[in-house]
C-alpha cells in the first residue's frame, strides 16, 4: 500500500512538473512580428486579381496598390510571370516600398501565344505573417 501511494505521488508530481514546463509563453507575436499590431494588408491590382486578360501585343503593365494602411516598416512586393503550362519564369521583380501606396511593374520577355500566369505577393516588412497574394492570366499575340 505504501509503495502504491509513493508511485501515485510521483505520478502527480511528474505530471505537474511536465505540464508547467510545456506552457506557452506569452508575447512574441507569432514569430518575427514582435507582437506588432497592424491592419491586414488589402491590395488592388490592375489588371484585376483573378482576371483573364484578352491577348494583346503589350505592353504588359501591372499596378499594385496598397489600400489598407501602409505598415510601419513598409511592404515587399514580389511579382513573377511564367507560362501556365510549365514552371519556367520569364519575369521576376521584387521591390520594397515604404511610402508609396502604388507600385508599377512592366512585365517583359512574354512568350508568343502562350497563356501566362502572373503571381503577386505582398508582405509586410514589420510583420512578415501579414501577407496578401493574388494572380491573373494574360497572353501575347
Amino acid at each position: 500500500m505504501k509503495t502504491a501511494l509513493q508511485l501515485l505521488a510521483m505520478f502527480f508530481l511528474s505530471t505537474v512538473l511536465l505540464s508547467s514546463g510545456c506552457k506557452k509563453s506569452g508575447g512574441g507575436g507569432g514569430g518575427g512580428g514582435g507582437g506588432t499590431t497592424e491592419a491586414n494588408l488589402a491590395v488592388t491590382t490592375n489588371p484585376a486579381n483573378g482576371s483573364v486578360q484578352t491577348p494583346s501585343l503589350g505592353p504588359f503593365d501591372l499596378s499594385v496598390t496598397i489600400t489598407s494602411a501602409m505598415p510601419s516598416g513598409g511592404v515587399k512586393i514580389e511579382v513573377t510571370a511564367k507560362r501556365e503550362d510549365n514552371s519556367l519564369q520569364h519575369f521576376t521583380q521584387t521591390i520594397n516600398s515604404t511610402s508609396s501606396a502604388t507600385s508599377n511593374f512592366s512585365i517583359t520577355n512574354t512568350p508568343l501565344t502562350a497563356v501566362c500566369l502572373v503571381d503577386i505577393k505582398v508582405t509586410s516588412n514589420s510583420k512578415p505573417t501579414n501577407t496578401w497574394s493574388g494572380s491573373y492570366r494574360y497572353s501575347r499575340k
